[in-house]
């Protein structure tokens, strides 16, 4: 997920192919006995809460084990290349590097939106998708040239250091470079070594 994200949120946004990765915090909600309330709009998007302000919420209850990443709607990464491909020569980055942020990102899921709202195959946070004027993040092509072009710009900015401009990616530019190395949380670090290890697979692939 692109930019700085909030260690814990009450509220969640999610689409139902996006589902898996909010059962991960749902477990821990249920695991203490929290409540957890959810709604359907009129947009078909679905919210989740643990504090609901809206009169719309109802009790919602994990009634099954969902593996992440098992969405039916995840695409084929050779379904992808094109998009990838035109991405990687306007930005001057390897495919298999695009190829590999998206696998750990979304799975490969194009409706993929995590508990802090990160969208799309890249996972781009709202401001994130602005800032690469990305008008839908749920367009594979769109989302593609929005996250790889701001995948580049951790690139620039970090001085061509992949496990730095990985970690900007993550948890945002500013944290890694306050402390001028990959953060020390847990989830950072095991995506940085999570995206080289695909990015190491795509390459011998070619």
């Amino acid at each position: 997920m692109t930019g700085a994200r909030p260690r814990v949120k009450k509220s969640k946004l999610l689409l139902p192919a996006g589902l898996a990765g909010f059962l991960l915090l749902a477990g821990a909600f249920l695991a203490s006995a929290t409540e957890i309330y959810m709604f359907r709009d009129n947009r078909g998007v679905i919210h989740f809460t643990n504090a609901p302000t809206d009169t719309r919420f109802r009790p919602f209850k994990v009634t099954a084990q969902i593996k992440v990443g098992s969405s039916s709607l995840r695409l084929d990464a050779d379904i992808l290349q094109p998009y990838i491909k035109t991405a990687a020569k306007q930005y001057s980055l390897d495919p298999a590097l695009i190829t590999a942020v998206i696998k750990v990102e979304s799975a490969f899921d194009p409706y993929a939106v995590s508990w802090a709202g990160a969208q799309g195959l890249m996972q781009l946070m709202p401001g994130t998708a602005t800032l690469m004027n990305v008008g839908n993040s749920f367009s594979p092509r769109e989302n593609i040239m929005g996250g790889s072009g701001y995948l580049k710009r951790m690139l620039d900015r970090f001085q061509g250091d992949l496990k730095l401009a990985l970690a900007a990616y993550n948890i945002g530019p500013e944290r890694v470079a306050l402390e001028k190395k990959i953060p020390d949380v847990a989830e950072t670090q095991a995506y940085v070594k999570m995206v080289l290890q695909y990015y190491d697979l795509y390459k011998r692939k070619k």
